[in-house]
């Protein structure tokens, strides 16, 4: 099978084992898919492999992932977990180079803060690479002000940020080389929704669009 059916079919299985299960955790009604445009279409079809989803009649999104890291954020700062005490955090795996499902879910991830109004200004959202060897601070810095102004990067070294995605279950591979240099990978297509409590509340398909995405993180925030 060609590397391109095979990024294909983890999108299609991804995206729609996320809808088909009924219900988010709970408190959360499921949304109804929006309309995707044909721009859309293509970025979202090379979404990868995630945290396996339980059986239907379970909770779709597992919610009982501790949320902890020790990394560097784009300003070369040391930050933790306990670093954003207090703050609600939108939380997502990709890099900065991404040009496919990264461009799907990190700008939506800015829309909805801006949808949010001064409650997204208490949100953070963040990025945690899996490309630490192109993700240095300075170039997430950078890459990630095309998305969004309020995108934070966060890097480190290959052993903590493997900790990171065993803890968040996101699997990672190299599915082929860019021609312009650097791996292109399949990763985890999730958003992590957590509370100003540090506590991981749900798992957002960024299928969903801006104004879901909004309208699900107030439901907690």
């Amino acid at each position: 099978m060609s590397t391109p059916a095979v990024i294909l079919g983890a999108a299609t299985a991804s995206i729609v084992g996320a809808l088909l299960i009924v219900g988010l955790p709970h408190r959360i009604e499921a949304p109804e898919p929006p309309i995707v445009s044909e721009a859309e279409a293509p970025a979202q079809q090379v979404a990868a492999a995630g945290p396996e989803l339980p059986a239907p009649g379970g909770l779709p999104f597992p919610v009982d992932i501790e949320v902890a890291f020790d990394l560097t954020d784009h300003f070369g700062n040391d930050v933790t977990a306990a670093s954003y005490s207090g703050r609600p955090m939108l939380l997502f795996f990709g890099f900065a180079s991404c040009e496919s499902i990264c461009t799907v879910a990190l700008p939506r991830m800015g829309e909805a803060l801006d949808l949010l109004g001064d409650d997204g200004d208490e949100i953070e959202a963040l990025m945690i690479t899996v490309d630490p060897e192109r993700d240095t601070p300075k170039a997430l810095r950078q890459n990630l002000q095309r998305w969004h102004k309020r995108l934070v990067g966060l890097t480190g070294d290959e052993e903590d940020l493997a900790a990171v995605r065993k803890r968040f279950q996101v699997n990672v591979q190299v599915v082929a080389e860019d021609p312009t240099g650097g791996p292109i990978y399949a990763h985890g297509s999730f958003i992590y929704l957590i509370g100003a409590d540090g506590e991981l509340k749900t798992m957002i398909p960024p299928i969903l669009g801006p104004d879901k995405i909004a309208s699900l993180a107030q439901k907690y925030f």
